[in-house]
């Protein structure tokens, strides 16, 4: 698997369970359900989505909660119809 293709899996998995903006899920649920041999590549991939924008950040007490940036969908949608286009 591939940087792009698991870019694309993140922000699917976000976009399947509505985390846009106004509601979060934790940063550690971001590499649920891949690979574990992917973990850390996931990790390195999230952070450098937050770090484009594709995902916010909320930080709390309990953890660092992150949700997809509505600003962004439509470049969002691009990346995932490259490997999930039956979906959308």
């Amino acid at each position: 698997m591939d940087e792009e293709e698991l870019k694309a899996r993140i922000l699917h998995k976000l976009t399947r369970h509505r985390l846009w903006k106004g509601k979060h899920t934790a940063f550690e649920n971001l590499q649920k359900g891949l690979p574990s041999h992917l973990g850390n590549e996931a990790k390195k991939i999230a952070n450098w989505l937050i770090k484009e924008n594709f995902i916010l950040c909320k930080p709390t007490n309990y953890g660092l909660q992150v949700s997809l940036n509505p600003g962004r969908k439509k470049e969002i949608i691009e990346i995932i119809e490259k490997y999930f286009a039956e979906e959308f």
